[in-house]
């Protein structure tokens, strides 16, 4: 399927917001949507009980009263992640609270969604599954999913190690459908380039850490800004699955990026019942090692979420103008 008409409208620019641990949290979410692109949280951040409930609540007034406030204003809806794994305690209580409040958009992660798929449909959201293989991407297609976001070489958290020309050009053999791209994608002329690529969307994470709204220590953003792909770790070693964190922030915890190794009969844990994360020598995975995708050598401030949209449109609009000219 294409991107529904209904959702199309109401953006300003093809991107989707990538749900971050931690990172993402209503505020990062709402000021997303109401510049004109999808905002997501993964569902795990509300932490208390009853928070997921309390966040999507506040969330579907806040965008409504925006909508009647401001009727000519394209205001995104927004997508909540769920991690389909056996490590997520909370995921069948979870969906319970999506359902309730028929959520436009679900992200699934880390395991196809057969099981959910149907559910999802039969309150009128549609499903939108990571894949970083080919073989992944069928196994989502077989679940029914009504997109792929293809995460490839170079995209913040966990991450493929395919490059973004491959695995879209691999996928786009077996499935016309919607695609969303990551891997690097932090300035306007990126999107554009996922767009020419045969995506539909851009998938934009690490870009929003550096914002005034992100739920990121302050500390994290300036690492952000400060840091160039080669400052980007890939590995497994943090929980237990390949990807891509930042070089300072484990040197910070007292480890060396260059030398991680474990104990014998050590292994790292795939921990996302809580927002703080596996413990690692003290520190912790996403709370003190810190992700971060090869973008963010492109990424020189810390801006509101309204200020890096409108520049990101800017440069989508510049990198497109200067294509049509040079043909």
């Amino acid at each position: 399927m294409a991107l529904p008409l209904s959702i199309k409208d109401q953006l300003t620019l093809p991107v989707l917001c990538s749900p971050m641990f931690i990172v993402s949290t209503p505020p990062l979410v709402l000021a997303q949507c109401m510049s004109g692109v999808i905002g997501s949280f993964p569902a795990l951040n509300a932490r208390e009980e009853g928070a997921l409930d309390q966040w999507l609540t506040a969330l579907e007034c806040q965008l409504q009263a925006c909508r009647l406030a401001n009727p000519g204003k394209k205001v995104a809806p927004f997508a909540v992640n769920q991690i389909v794994h056996t490590s997520n305690a909370r995921l069948d209580a979870d969906f319970d609270v999506l359902e309730e409040h028929k959520v436009p958009l679900v992200i699934t992660s880390l395991r196809a969604p057969t099981e959910y798929v149907p559910r999802i449909h039969a309150w009128g959201g549609h499903v939108f599954h990571d894949v970083t293989s080919i073989r992944h991407a069928e196994k989502a297609l077989e679940a029914g999913v009504d997109g792929l976001i293809l995460v490839c070489a170079g995209a913040g958290g966990h991450s493929g190690a395919l490059s973004p020309m491959a695995l879209t050009s691999e996928v786009r053999r077996i499935y016309d459908g919607l695609v969303v791209l990551a891997g690097s994608i932090t300035r306007g002329e990126h999107v554009l380039a996922a767009l020419a690529m045969g995506a539909d969307m851009a998938y934009m994470g690490t870009r929003f850490i550096a914002t005034e709204e992100a739920n990121a220590a302050p500390g994290y953003k300036q690492m952000i800004v400060e840091s160039s792909a080669s400052d980007v770790l890939y590995t497994p070693y943090f929980s237990s699955t390949h990807g891509n964190y930042l070089k300072p922030s484990m040197r910070a915890a007292g480890l060396d990026p260059d030398n991680l190794v474990r104990a014998p009969g050590e292994t790292a844990k795939m921990a996302f019942t809580s927002a703080d994360g596996s413990r690692t020598v003290g520190a912790k995975t996403w709370k003190d090692i810190w992700s971060a995708g090869h973008g963010v050598g492109a990424i020189d401030e810390i801006l509101p979420v309204a200020e890096l949209v409108a520049s990101l449109r800017a440069q989508f609009a510049a990198a497109r103008a200067r294509l049509c000219g040079s043909s």
